[in-house]
């Protein structure tokens, strides 16, 4: 008897497909760490270019040979530390404890809150953990931006060694070098580009039906049974695609340097402009160009693979 076999067609991705609530994605989850230091990062996607390096990793086919392959540009001015968020453990889960604000804060921060900086500047006497509130630095950036971002990172070790070692960032600049180092893999999250209102076959994949099909090629075939008389949530239909916040695990660090012509052709990115210090990801990394990406420790893997960069293109892809 013959096999019969069917993979099925069409996606089971995330749902609802809908848009993200903001331009940059916030983080939920963070790996733990015994080194007081911060765990994750942003930079803005610029472009991506082609370089050649030497693979290191002895477990690796390909081991001493010189590779070439594509990477993402990203472009990664330092953040400004404008304050720290304790937190303490309930019944419903982490609430917030209190803040510790700085004393002098950029004039283009524009943020809302209901401490005013300087008012509280000691540590809550209860809490299980410290984050830190960052903010953006676009005017060191090659692109044209006014409004910094906010957003939180965490830290790793104990949360007295957390508050110590705060309490030393505020009101001071972290570096992409500071934290991570090439060759170190990171988890990739940003918000991918939107495609608008999109039909079925886009949207999930459903197969194009034949030429002999009621003059519908691009529709599903069932919409569901007659009783009962709705049509399910689970019926593909078309709708809002794009626009979704995405996070790809265990992306390597290829390098990260504050000259940022060695990987910049001449005239700079395409619509970005001249980015001064950089990180290259290895192959794509979700969003748009000019679109914040958030850059955390891995969360399943910490192998460590050193990176020998050879040479780079300067023939570079724009976009995705």
């Amino acid at each position: 008897m013959a096999k019969r076999s069917r993979p099925r067609r069409g996606s089971m991705q995330y749902w609802p497909r809908k848009r993200a609530s903001r331009i940059y994605t916030r983080t939920r989850h963070w790996p733990s760490s015994k080194d007081t230091k911060p765990l994750g990062f942003a930079a803005w996607k610029a472009g991506m270019t082609h370089i050649q390096y030497i693979d290191n990793n002895a477990k690796s086919p390909t081991y001493g040979k010189l590779l070439s392959k594509a990477v993402t540009v990203l472009d990664a001015p330092s953040l400004f530390v404008v304050a720290l968020r304790f937190y303490r453990k309930t019944h419903d889960g982490l609430a917030t404890a209190g803040d510790v604000w700085h004393d002098k804060l950029p004039k283009d921060l524009a943020i809302e809150r209901k401490a005013m900086p300087g008012k509280n500047r000691e540590a809550p006497a209860h809490y299980t953990g410290v984050h830190l509130l960052v903010a953006t630095q676009p005017a060191k950036s090659g692109m044209r931006k006014i409004k910094p971002d906010v957003f939180e990172i965490a830290l790793g070790g104990e949360p007295a060694k957390q508050a110590e070692y705060g309490m030393s960032l505020l009101g001071k600049e972290i570096a992409a070098k500071d934290i991570f180092r090439p060759g170190e893999f990171v988890d990739v999250a940003a918000v991918t580009k939107g495609h608008g209102f999109t039909g079925v076959v886009k949207r999930f994949g459903v197969r194009i039906q034949t030429r002999k099909d009621k003059q519908m090629h691009r529709h599903v075939g069932s919409i569901g049974s007659t009783t009962p008389r709705k049509v399910d949530w689970r019926v593909p239909q078309a709708g809002q695609y794009g626009f979704f916040t995405r996070t790809e695990f265990s992306k390597r660090i290829v390098l990260i340097d504050d000259d940022a012509k060695k990987i910049i052709p001449a005239g700079g990115f395409l619509g970005y402009g001249m980015p001064q210090s950089f990180m290259l990801i290895e192959g794509s990394v979700p969003g748009h160009v000019k679109r914040l990406v958030r850059l955390r420790k891995a969360m399943r893997t910490t192998v460590f693979e050193p990176v020998e960069v050879k040479g780079i293109s300067l023939e570079s892809k724009q976009g995705a």
